[in-house]
């Protein structure tokens, strides 16, 4: 599916008041043909962080409990993707959680369609080369026996390399945070290993430099705006560099920045010492997300 076609689909989702509540959601997409369903699956897989919509999140939770709710209609959804849907990193997310949903939570129910399936579909046996659940988990051997797993990890392994390797150490402050938003701002889809590259990172700047952690946020405040990438931020690197250590610091930068006082408002610190709970009370104040 190209971009236009991408966008059409989208309009429609945006558009549509049928996705007001999770009960009006599922009456929706269960109506929809399964063809037409695993066109707006893909497209979801596509997707930006930063182009999320309300209808949108909407559809992902309706295929998140899919695997559980109706397996059969998950299992036709899968058949069809890998059938109809060119596009190999788009068609490799139903690994992601989709498959493995599934069969954890309705294997029993579908392993022998599975296995009838794969007889004769070569894509479906290369998917399964991805699915690995442990020697004593259900299923496991059954699995094993149709699945092509050097196939899957070839194209795995593929998907996962980048053609320019992240090297946080070796970049200017600046330089991390167009790295950050760029990262952040992916779909699941287009993720590769710097983007574990760059959460490795941060984890370490926490640990070792927690100023230059906050010099970073500083930094991203100042290129981006888009409020799905400013939960992720407070709710990850803001959240995590909070404490007795940096409290100080971070009322300053508080008084000294809008922005930076509005997105502690995402910040959650209800595990917090006492101590450091009222000062940032203080701090926060009403100004909650």
């Amino acid at each position: 599916m190209g971009s236009t076609e991408d966008a059409e689909v989208l309009a429609l989702i945006a558009a549509a008041p049928e996705l007001g509540t999770p009960d009006e959601t599922d009456n929706f997409l269960n109506a929809m043909p399964i063809p037409d369903l695993a066109s707006l699956w893909c497209v979801l897989q596509r997707l930006s962080r930063r182009d999320q919509t309300s209808g949108a999140w909407a559809a992902k939770l309706y295929f998140d409990h899919l695997p559980h709710a109706q397996p059969d209609r998950a299992l036709d959804l899968a058949l069809e993707v890998l059938r109809a849907e060119t596009d190999k990193p788009t068609v490799m997310q139903l690994n992601d959680k989709f498959m493995l949903s599934l069969l954890y939570g309705k294997g029993d129910e579908v392993i022998g369609r599975i296995e009838t399936e794969a007889k004769h579909n070569k894509r479906l046996q290369w998917l399964l080369g991805g699915i690995y659940f442990g020697p004593d988990e259900p299923f496991q051997d059954r699995i094993s026996a149709i699945a092509d797993s050097k196939r899957w990890q070839v194209d795995d392994t593929a998907r996962r390399r980048p053609k320019h390797p992240l090297d946080g150490a070796g970049m200017s402050v600046p330089e991390l945070a167009c790295a950050w938003v760029e990262q952040y701002s992916k779909s699941d889809r287009d993720r590769d290993d710097n983007f574990f590259a760059m959460m490795n990172y941060e984890s370490e700047l926490r640990e070792e430099d927690p100023d230059k952690a906050i010099d970073l946020i500083l930094a991203i405040l100042k290129i981006e705006t888009n409020p799905a990438l400013l939960s992720l931020l407070a709710a990850g690197p803001l959240e995590d560099v909070i404490s007795m250590e940096t409290i100080d610091r971070i009322e300053r930068e508080a008084l000294a920045c809008k922005r930076f006082h509005t997105l502690l408002g995402g910040v959650w610190y209800y595990r917090a010492s006492d101590e450091l709970k009222a000062r940032l009370d203080a701090l926060v104040g009403e100004n909650r997300w």
